[in-house]
């Protein structure tokens, strides 16, 4: 049985990288970079249908679809919180898509000095025409997982999210009052 024991160690040991080794980090089993690299190629995948097709890029596009599925008008500075993208790169944007008619300043009832903005009926339309195409290019990306992996990534995604404290929903981040 020691003879056993010995040669099930020695296996061990081999299959164990060298300390050298064990301070490399390899970037394919990175869990950050592979979310990271993921959500690259996805936005990238999904851009296809704005930016071929309506000229937008994925900074205004991240500005029509925030300010698409909420009932009320936001700030720049809530679009650029909730999706994690620069200010400076978000007002470029929001500077286009006034310029283009998509979405249109209101003033803020609560704070006169603040402008909100929201969706022109062209835009509203734009948005409309194109979340069924996007979530149609989301179906087709997730096709290689059953509705239980599907479930099953999404839960996860939530926990990750979750245990960064992201505001996962609208009604949570209006309800904090987070954006």
């Amino acid at each position: 049985m020691a003879r056993t024991t010995d040669t099930a160690l020695k296996t061990r040991e081999a299959d164990q990288p060298s300390p050298k080794a064990k301070a490399r980090l390899d970037l394919f089993k990175f869990v950050p970079f592979r979310l990271n690299r993921l959500a690259a190629e996805v936005s990238s995948a999904l851009s296809v249908e704005y930016q071929e097709r309506h000229g937008l890029d994925i900074p205004a596009w991240r500005v029509i679809a925030t300010l698409g599925f909420r009932n009320d008008a936001c700030s720049a500075q809530y679009i650029s919180q909730c999706t994690r993208t620069h200010k400076s790169t978000i007002s470029r944007a929001v500077t286009t898509l006034l310029h283009e008619e998509l979405i249109e300043r209101v003033e803020n009832e609560a704070d006169r000095r603040e402008f909100r903005l929201q969706l022109t009926k062209k835009g509203r339309a734009l948005y409309e025409e194109l979340f069924p195409q996007l979530l149609r290019r989301e179906d087709e990306i997730l096709a290689c997982l059953s509705a239980q992996e599907r479930k099953l990534l999404s839960t996860l995604l939530g926990k990750i999210e979750q245990s960064l404290d992201l505001i996962q929903t609208s009604e949570e981040a209006d309800a904090k009052q987070a954006y």
